[in-house]
């Protein structure tokens, strides 16, 4: 079938979405809710009160979703779930209740890697981007850059030893006081200060490897809020442009060894972030290339972008049995050696 119709579930932190995506590209609906007041209090995610929101809620998404879209669930040819890496307890939620919707309609199920609906979600808003193409996903939890061959064909050229970009943004945030998610209010914080007030490091930019450090950053933060002679907007403007300089150096690195490639594309949370997708719409330029960036309500978690993975899944051929399992973990590269002082994130 050319143009199946999914049904798209994202419960893998502390956003429930559901999602009716049609393999030619047409997003029927999308409903999505938040958790920020509930998490806002503790600086950042409890998985155990994201666990029982999607619980609570991820019912009523599904039928509003369907209602929206003007369909039933028999109507749907499959339906697509994150599967993992994630927080688990949100996580089996999705998929659970993905696998009773499938059972209840006799319906294939699709097994999504949540970084793969990263990876694929600019294919779902811009046709003409073809494989390969360099991605630099960048997000919460994660920071990697892959070569994207195709659906399921992944090549890690690098990936962060300790801590990603997103969560040295939410970790700024909360040392500076700004308050929950952290990304969108360091941003709005930086546009008021000097980027170039307070001397911070710029870890790994310059080695060999296209590997990345946030942590030595996010420790540089504390000490220099703690200094108590910087600025509020001086400090988040300074942790962004080293931020941002350590992405644009990784990347270019990385796309001297990623060979040919049709464009450079970014996507994940960090992706919203206007500097840092200015930044590596020029190396873009410099080097030729096509810049690709999903539209910003696409860079963070969605259900669209999962209903799309799983469109472009089932279209391949690919479906998943009912005792699939959730994954706290779960890399797009499983071949990648592991980089040296690397966790589990890597």
């Amino acid at each position: 079938m050319s143009t199946p119709l999914i049904l798209g579930i994202e419960s893998s932190c502390d956003e429930t979405a559901v999602a009716l995506v049609r393999g030619d590209r047409t997003i029927l609906s999308h409903r999505l809710a938040g958790q920020e007041a509930a998490h806002a209090p503790y600086g950042g995610v409890v998985p155990e009160i994201a666990a029982r929101a999607h619980v609570e809620i991820l019912p009523s998404l599904v039928e509003g979703a369907l209602a929206d879209a003007g369909v039933k669930l028999t109507d749907v040819d499959a339906i697509a779930a994150t599967a993992g890496p994630g927080l688990i307890g949100g996580v089996m939620v999705g998929l659970v209740t993905a696998k009773a919707l499938a059972l209840a309609a006799n319906k294939p199920l699709v097994a999504v890697n949540h970084l793969e609906g990263h990876a694929l979600s600019p294919r779902l808003t811009d046709p003409d981007l073809a494989y390969p193409y360099l991605l630099l996903l960048v997000s919460g939890g994660h920071c990697q850059l892959l070569r994207v061959d195709g659906v399921g064909q992944y090549r890690r050229l690098g990936t962060t030893i300790d801590d990603a970009a997103g969560e040295a943004f939410d970790k700024t945030a909360k040392v500076l006081g700004l308050g929950y998610p952290g990304g969108p209010r360091v941003e709005a914080a930086a546009m008021e200060g000097d980027a170039k007030a307070v001397p911070l490091p710029r870890p790994l930019v310059g080695t060999p490897d296209p590997h990345f450090s946030f942590a030595g950053l996010k420790s540089a933060v504390l000490r220099a809020h703690d200094a108590g002679i910087h600025s509020t907007p001086d400090i988040a403007a300074s942790f962004q442009q080293a931020v941002v300089d350590c992405l644009l150096d990784r990347t270019k690195l990385a796309l001297h060894l990623a060979g040919p490639v049709s464009a450079l594309v970014v996507a994940g949370g960090v992706a919203a972030n206007r500097a840092v997708r200015g930044a590596l719409e020029g190396l873009a330029a410099a080097n030729g290339l096509r810049f690709v960036a999903p539209p910003l309500w696409l860079c963070t978690d969605n259900a669209a972008m999962i209903a799309w993975a799983g469109a472009e899944r089932f279209m391949a051929g690919h479906s998943d049995p009912l005792d699939v399992a959730a994954r706290p973990r779960w890399p797009l590269d499983p071949s990648a050696e592991k980089v040296r002082g690397a966790g589990v994130k890597a």
